[in-house]
């Protein structure tokens, strides 16, 4: 057998193939079937439950925690809102809430798959939750349903809504506070 000359090209065995990071490839478009809807019971019901989740904070009795911090000398009448009925829902809601997220986050997931959304934004992301927020989840999801299908948005502009709502309940809630602890510290006589 002889060597072949040194100076005749070799045919490149790669030339057939194209080049998937020039900028003459198109990428490859993922694309749901027209008419898909992006919407599922899952997703509105992930959308919701932060909203449900938060609603026992608001049967709180705030004045009774601020008395009981104030006439406890030993401080720990601060903890007594921590054994009232509404706290309680309320960490029982977050936690049911939160299980319930990640169920619902697979069913969404699996529906959009089952719609023919190709590659949906997997459900896993929202055990972000856990570190960030739900936000992670609603919104992925619906830039990604949004690109496949051409809508969905709604999603992500309620969840980006109640998360503005949920600083102004803060801001809500922390006035009140501050305004009966005021309150009691105005009529309160602090000499012998």
């Amino acid at each position: 057998m002889t060597d072949p000359d040194p100076t005749t090209p070799r045919p490149d065995p790669y030339a057939s193939a194209p080049n998937p990071y020039s900028r003459e490839t198109p990428a490859a478009a993922l694309r749901a079937p027209e008419g898909t809807d992006p919407y599922t019971l899952w997703i509105w019901l992930i959308v919701a439950l932060p909203v449900v989740q938060t609603l026992p904070i608001f049967f709180i009795d705030w004045s009774s925690f601020i008395d009981a911090s104030l006439a406890d000398p030993t401080g720990l009448g601060a903890y007594s809102v921590l054994f009232s009925p509404a706290y309680l829902v309320l960490i029982a809601f977050g936690w049911i809430g939160t299980g319930l997220m990640f169920w619902f986050a697979y069913l969404d997931w699996r529906e959009l798959q089952r719609r023919g959304v190709p590659q949906p934004f997997h459900w896993a992301w929202i055990f972000l939750t856990l570190a960030v927020s739900y936000a992670v989840y609603t919104i992925g999801r619906s830039v990604v349903v949004k690109r496949r299908t051409g809508r969905g948005s709604a999603p992500m502009w309620i969840t980006i809504a109640t998360i503005v709502a949920g600083f102004g309940v803060g801001i809500w809630i922390t006035v009140v506070i501050f305004q009966g602890l005021f309150d009691v510290l105005s009529t309160t006589s602090f000499g012998p």
